[in-house]
């Protein structure tokens, strides 16, 4: 596994970052691949650690240390089948997923992780250049369909591992493409929408069909799909913003991140070309020339700085509850994955971030927000600040941006219509079995156990889809052997059946039918 010793010798090379002066100019991707060269090194670098805790630091079980000795030794081919076993978009994990799997890394307890994260996207960027990742529709279909309400990357996996089952599968999206918040809060610095459109293109070809624009429970009644679809699954995410409740919050100039994020990301595609939702001129949301203030230290709130830094803003500023990292930080101990960086694509390329504050009231002028009352807390997280007295303080601001994280999925529409069970947090209760309350509806991703990782929503819609699988009676290959079993096959019937199922892969030529007085099997 790997080359022997590697780690002692060869140090981690990451992405390769193009200059942030440069990069904060234009909305193309702000990183780089290293060289096959260099990436076979890094691959090499792999320990084969009696216990890989990157396979239990990733929510897909990725199988890292195999692909990462393939790269060492140059087998791009065998690598992009072993990643795609266990994760069906590589090209979006390897881009905005933030590696747990590397904070995992048996070499992270005292020296620099594995770059797991760019082997990855080298090896199914690798796959596209050579022509390995093609459509591959089912070799028989079932007669079952499966509607998937929500386009992000739960409803993706969930459709593309139902469709792979034989089924039907249409997906219905509320937005103008398809992707969730991969396309409408992601910058396209980060993840182009061309990435996106590739893989839908895929799940095009290879069957699923895709419905963009529709609103269910309000452009066209749940009750309505249950009648269309022998299943539903509902893979809306998280979508209410977590607000900030203090004096002034009613200023205009206040907007929560992901509907600032919305904006740019449609704005980016309205001058590429791309399907847009035009914005009323009235609801615009603009950092050029503006002292933006971001409340919240997270991805989101990151994402706000970056896009304000490419509109020109005059300044921009992050509050962060989370107090100051050090080098032995008790709050994500190995293996557990950091909730803050040092640094990030976005301070990187300008702003500031305070840590250690707390917003407590909003002051302004005319009906708009001018500037911010904040503090300094101490704590270990949001859930236990301890103010620290005589520390407040007051920053100019005329436009705010909440990025806090979500609460929950939105209950309005077809949560409401369906009456389904809600968790103590306002999420989809499944109680584990992704079935919710209403017959013959699952849920998954973000929508049923809160806001999380797009890694995490992959996961979750592949889990999904075994459920439902199971429920509609399995794939056609499934129900073909319960009829073999029952004695329902002629002959000729035998033959055609083992010839697809060859193809298909899913029955080797050393394995032979046989039928007995009352039953046939095989094995």
């Amino acid at each position: 596994m790997g080359e022997l010793g590697a780690f002692l010798k060869i140090h981690r090379v990451g992405f390769d970052k193009r200059d942030p002066h440069e990069r904060v100019l234009d909305y193309r991707q702000y990183f780089g691949l290293q060289s096959d060269a260099e990436l076979r090194r890094q691959g090499a670098r792999c320990m084969d650690c009696g216990v890989p805790f990157c396979h239990e630091g990733c929510p897909l079980g990725n199988l890292i240390p195999d692909w990462n000795d393939l790269v060492y030794r140059g087998k791009w081919r065998e690598a992009i089948d072993e990643l795609h076993s266990t994760n069906n978009f590589p090209e979006f994990t390897g881009r905005i997923c933030p590696a747990p799997c590397e904070s995992a890394c048996v070499l992270a307890i005292n020296d620099d992780p594995v770059t797991i994260e760019q082997i990855e996207l080298a090896i199914v960027e690798h796959a596209f250049v050579e022509g390995w990742v093609i459509a591959e529709a089912p070799p028989r279909r079932s007669r079952k369909t499966v509607g998937v309400i929500g386009g992000g990357p739960a409803g993706m996996a969930v459709a593309a591992e139902l469709n792979r089952c034989g089924h039907l599968v249409t997906v219905y999206e509320r937005d103008e493409g398809i992707g969730g918040l991969m396309r409408f809060g992601v910058p396209d610095a980060k993840l182009s929408k061309a990435v996106i459109d590739r893989r839908v293109a895929l799940l095009e070809q290879e069957g699923i069909s895709f419905e963009l624009g529709v609103d269910v429970g309000r452009d066209v009644p749940i009750a309505e799909l249950r009648v269309r679809h022998d299943a539903l699954v509902i893979a809306i995410g998280s979508r209410v913003s977590r607000d900030l409740e203090v004096p002034g919050r009613e200023l205009g100039g206040i907007h929560y991140a992901m509907d600032y994020l919305y904006q740019r990301n449609r704005w980016v595609a309205e001058r590429e070309g791309r399907p847009f939702r035009p914005t009323p001129p009235e609801q615009q949301i603009s950092a050029a020339g503006r002292r933006v203030l971001v409340i919240g230290g997270g991805d989101t709130g990151m994402d706000c700085i970056s896009n304000s830094n490419r509109e020109g803003a005059r300044s921009v500023v992050m509050l962060d509850v989370y107090t100051e990292l050090t080098d032995a930080d008790p709050r994500h101990p190995w293996p557990l994955p950091p909730k803050r960086t040092s640094m990030t694509y976005a301070l990187e390329e300008g702003g500031e971030r305070r840590w250690g504050t707390a917003v407590t009231g909003f002051g302004g002028a005319d009906g708009r927000v001018t500037h911010v009352y904040a503090r300094r807390v101490t704590g270990t997280s949001s859930l236990d600040l301890t103010p620290v007295p005589g520390s407040e303080f007051v920053v100019e601001a005329d436009l705010v941006l909440i990025a806090i994280g979500f609460e929950h999925p939105e209950h309005d529409g077809l949560v409401a219509d369906l009456e389904l069970g809600l968790d103590n947090r306002g999420n989809i209760r499944t109680n584990m079995t992704y079935r919710t309350s209403a017959s013959g509806v699952f849920a998954c991703g973000d929508a049923r156990i809160g806001q999380s990782l797009v890694v995490t929503a992959i996961a979750e819609g592949r889990k999904c889809a075994r459920v439902v699988n199971k429920a509609l009676g399995g794939t056609p290959m499934d129900q073909d052997r319960e009829l073999l079993a029952i004695g329902a096959w002629s002959g000729e019937a035998d033959r055609t059946l083992r010839h697809e199922a060859e193809a298909a892969g899913t029955v080797r030529p050393d394995e032979e039918f046989f039928s007995g007085p009352a039953t046939r099997s095989r094995r």
